[in-house]
């Protein structure tokens, strides 16, 4: 079932989550002068529009990067992050709100690449027609991301950046996240790794975080777990209260910037009395 569309969602609190540590991953990967690729599982259509189309039906970017973008206040990352998306919108209106492919490319150097799947049709047209011109630095598959992170990994550089940031909309992305996470840090056990999940109710996305941990992968090396909260969970199990980040050989000081940030994050995007986040660091 493919009946996913993330421009209902674009520019949310878990797109803010994902795309600040995103830009600061990329961050960290542009301080060598060798080359690197971002490999993104789930693209999406890579950019949506926020005043028409699908975005207008929930608006839930209002309380996600609307709340951010009139702020003169930003911790350093999130100023990194909000200055990318009034880069995308520069009459200062926000209008436009770049998805996970435009961030990566907007940080991208000459010699580095992007490697981008979507298995939605219209989804990957979409995504097509907006990197018509980008020429051989990015790379378009309509294709079931997990089996092309197995073909492609380790990339040819052998430093990169792989997202896995499914809409967890099928049960069954629960342990394919874990499995491509897993048979990722076989392949190519160097790559950073950033995988996204929702916070939810549902018994599957309260154990992911646990199971994602104990992968025998780990075992000698790193890993940072970050969640942000903006609601209470519901009682049902059904509407995300917010969303984390599970970050395999994260950066040394990527866990600092995010006691320095994720405080003003929660407060700024809390919706109820239940807002928080937290923070968790494991391995060698």
């Amino acid at each position: 079932m493919l009946s996913y569309r993330h421009a209902f969602h674009a520019g949310n609190h878990a797109d803010v989550l994902k795309h600040v540590l995103l830009v600061e991953l990329i961050r960290h990967l542009r301080q060598k002068d060798k080359a690197f690729w971002v490999i993104d599982s789930h693209a999406g259509a890579g950019q949506y529009s926020l005043n028409s189309g699908y975005a207008t039906r929930l608006a839930e970017y209002v309380d996600g990067i609307g709340r951010l973008w009139p702020r003169r206040d930003l911790p350093p990352a999130v100023e990194n992050y909000v200055q990318r998306v009034r880069l995308a919108n520069p009459d200062g209106q926000l209008r436009l709100y770049p998805g996970s492919p435009r961030f990566a490319l907007a940080m991208l150097r000459g010699q580095d690449r992007l490697r981008l799947f979507e298995l939605h049709s219209t989804e990957a047209r979409l995504l097509r027609e907006e990197f018509a011109a980008c020429g051989r630095q990015v790379h378009i598959e309509a294709a079931d991301g997990y089996a092309g992170l197995r073909a492609l990994l380790p990339p040819p550089p052998r430093r990169g950046l792989i997202l896995i940031d499914p809409s967890y909309e099928e049960t069954a992305d629960y342990n394919r996240v874990i499995a491509a996470l897993g048979d990722g840090l076989e392949r190519f056990a160097t790559g950073i790794y950033a995988l996204w999940y929702p916070l939810l109710g549902k018994r599957q996305a309260i154990a992911l975080p646990q199971k994602l941990k104990q992968l025998p992968q780990l075992a000698t090396g790193r890993w940072l777990n970050v969640t942000l909260r903006v609601r209470e969970v519901a009682a049902d199990g059904f509407g995300m209260a917010g969303s984390g980040m599970f970050v395999a050989n994260p950066p040394w000081q990527l866990a600092q910037t995010l006691r320095e940030t994720m405080p003003y994050l929660a407060g700024s995007l809390a919706q109820d009395a239940t807002a928080g986040f937290t923070l968790e660091e494991g391995g060698l």
